[in-house]
């Protein structure tokens, strides 16, 4: 049975998701940003291993965050399609707000596929 609840839940981590990838792009470009300075000065070798290595850890995260964000953009998608059929509603600002957040996925995952 679906619910204003569960749709207003999906949306939430649909939410959080798409902050948590854009968190990680951010902290990419900041830790490329930073292993490029360090090559350029010339840091030892060490430290420039190490520095490299956060900056594999960042890039993994992308895809595993892209990940969880499709499953959950499709949990949305289904309990969207649930309440709607369900509870006969079409309007409301839990409805609005799930329709917006599934807009924006779609257009982020257009936009970095192009």
């Amino acid at each position: 049975m679906a619910t204003l609840r569960n749709l207003k839940i999906k949306t939430g981590t649909c939410k959080r998701i798409v902050k948590e990838l854009h968190s990680y792009e951010k902290e990419v470009e900041r830790e490329a940003a930073k292993t490029a300075d360090m090559k350029e000065k010339g840091a030892d070798p060490y430290d420039l291993k190490q520095q490299e290595n956060v900056l594999a850890e960042s890039r993994m995260m992308i895809p595993d965050c892209r990940k969880r964000l499709e499953a959950s953009l499709a949990d949305l998608k289904g309990i969207l399609a649930e309440v709607e059929e369900e509870l006969n509603q079409k309007e409301g600002p839990e409805i609005e707000e799930a329709r917006t957040i599934i807009g924006e996925v779609d257009t982020l995952f257009q936009t970095t596929e192009a």
